[in-house]
């Protein structure tokens, strides 16, 4: 598209490189997608990518979709992931992530909170039939008139993505290249429910400088993301960053240790993005002797109030950055020292990077609230889509915006250090690594169950949380929680614990 663009998009920064290196390798897949979705692993160039965009976006088109309508994408950590979302933004459409956790049930909430016209899915992921799942939660949404899907296995009348690929055509539509239009939505659960998370472009590309210039990402580098790209940090952490140090994104559907080690060294990969607790457990296995060509490890905390308690990184030559991740609300980064491979204090203010350099903050401001929590400003933060509801009275004058989303974690100040200590997770919420919920649902759905079942989340170092359930009959339980549209979490809370004679 030879159009002068307001600002830059991610579809204009992946333009601007696929000008410069159309014959270079852009995308990567993972070496487990046979066993992940039934399908053989691709390995594109710019420009092969560039036309399997154009011909994915020829078919939103055609499909009649109209300009920023929401398509919603449940996808693996795949090619075919990147490929769709940046077709997306090239037929001019706003894209609803859905992590690949999800159910009917949640699935169906969230078509409904953005009166999404389409979906996309995979026939199956890790043995799951999720174009049957799509199918039913397209069936109870009215606004949805399009589904569609990857694979050789699709249910009639579901429209097969792979014939698109085929075609060798370019859009009929050509969407104006605007960062400031939305983008993506993401979903979070804060203290107060379920919500729909918009983002523009430009707030994408803000969370893309934040981890990779805090990183120290060199131009041309080749990362390999391990981490579901299904929520505003899984999808800044590896997009954004291919998108603006124009080299090789590599993908692992998480999580198999042999395999990722194995795409690493294959695929000479120098950055890795991955979950920090995972991260922390390949140091400890002596990472860099095994992997030669590493030299950047991003370590995404889901759990940011866990930091400071981790353990030294002792990599030699392999540098450690410490990602916070606040729900959907926002994230910032910091790097670890070579001295002591200890977590870098985070202070009040701007950051970004280089964060000696005053004033050039580029992501945003971290501050403590009145209330003693944790707060985020700045380009990449959804401010709006957190904003507290207008307090009941009998002024009719709003209230003053807020410009900052108070991620609702507690925090402190050290006062000898002068920096922020994260002491607790939002009450109320529970999070089992990327999947958030309200205590109260668990209640609920215990109710639902009937008398003498149980369902609760406990302590875990790892994940935040882990659910446990009890019933009479685990057994029936489980199924009851599969009818009723609810994630695997819930249903095998209820697993049967005791080992066979």
């Amino acid at each position: 598209m030879n159009q002068t663009s307001a600002s830059p998009t991610l579809d204009t920064l992946f333009q601007r490189i696929l000008s410069r290196r159309p014959e270079a390798i852009a995308l990567v897949d993972p070496l487990n997608k046979p066993r992940v979705t039934g399908q053989r692993p691709k390995r594109l160039t710019y420009a092969q990518a560039d036309r399997a965009i154009a011909a994915l976006a020829a078919h939103f088109v055609e499909a009649g979709l109209p300009a920023h309508s929401v398509i919603a994408m449940q996808l693996p950590n795949t090619v075919e992931f990147v490929l769709t979302l940046l077709a997306a933004h090239r037929a001019g459409l706003v894209v609803a992530l859905i992590p690949q956790l999800w159910r009917q049930a949640e699935i169906v909430a969230a078509l409904n909170r953005t009166s999404a016209r389409a979906i996309v899915t995979m026939d199956r992921i890790d043995g799951v039939l999720h174009s049957d799942v799509a199918m039913n939660a397209a069936a109870e949404v009215f606004s949805i008139r399009h589904v569609a899907g990857f694979g050789h296995a699709l249910p009639e009348g579901m429209a097969s993505l792979d014939d698109a690929l085929a075609r060798d055509i370019k859009p009929s539509r050509t969407a104006i290249q605007d960062g400031r239009k939305a983008a993506i939505i993401s979903f979070d659960v804060a203290s107060d429910g379920f919500r729909a998370v918009p983002r523009p472009h430009l707030s994408l590309i803000a969370g893309g400088l934040a981890v990779s210039l805090e990183a120290n990402v060199a131009q041309g580098a080749s990362p390999i993301s391990a981490f579901a790209p299904s929520s505003f940090a899984g999808l800044v952490s590896s997009l954004a960053v291919w998108l603006l140090t124009g080299g090789t994104l590599s993908l692992h559907h998480p999580f198999d240790f042999d395999t990722l080690e194995e795409q690493i060294v294959d695929q000479r990969c120098d950055t890795l993005i991955v979950p920090a607790q995972l991260a922390l457990r390949l140091d400890e296995a002596g990472l860099a002797a095994r992997l030669p060509s590493l030299r950047n490890v991003i370590g995404l905390w889901r759990t940011p109030e866990q930091v400071t308690s981790s353990p030294r990184w002792t990599a030699h030559g392999v540098s450690m950055t410490d990602v916070y991740l606040f729900g959907e609300a926002g994230l910032f980064g910091a790097r670890r020292t070579a001295e002591d491979g200890m977590p870098a204090p985070v202070k009040p203010g701007l950051h970004g990077a280089p964060r000696q350099a005053a004033g050039s903050s580029i992501s945003g401001e971290i501050l403590l609230t009145p209330k003693g929590t944790l707060g985020l400003r700045g380009p990449m933060v959804a401010a709006s889509a957190y904003a507290p509801p207008q307090p009941p009275g009998d002024s009719l004058i709003p209230q003053p915006p807020r410009d900052y989303v108070d991620t609702e974690y507690a925090a402190r100040l050290d006062r000898a250090t002068g920096a922020i200590a994260i002491t607790a997770p939002p009450a109320g919420v529970m999070a089992v690594g990327g999947y958030r919920f309200l205590a109260q649902d668990l209640q609920e759905w215990s109710r639902r169950l009937g008398p003498g079942t149980l369902l609760t989340a406990l302590p875990d170092r790892l994940s935040g949380h882990r659910l446990a359930g009890r019933a009479l009959d685990n057994a029936r339980a489980r199924e009851a929680l599969t009818e009723l549209g609810l994630n695997p979490l819930m249903a095998e809370a209820f697993r049967d614990r005791t080992s066979p004679a």
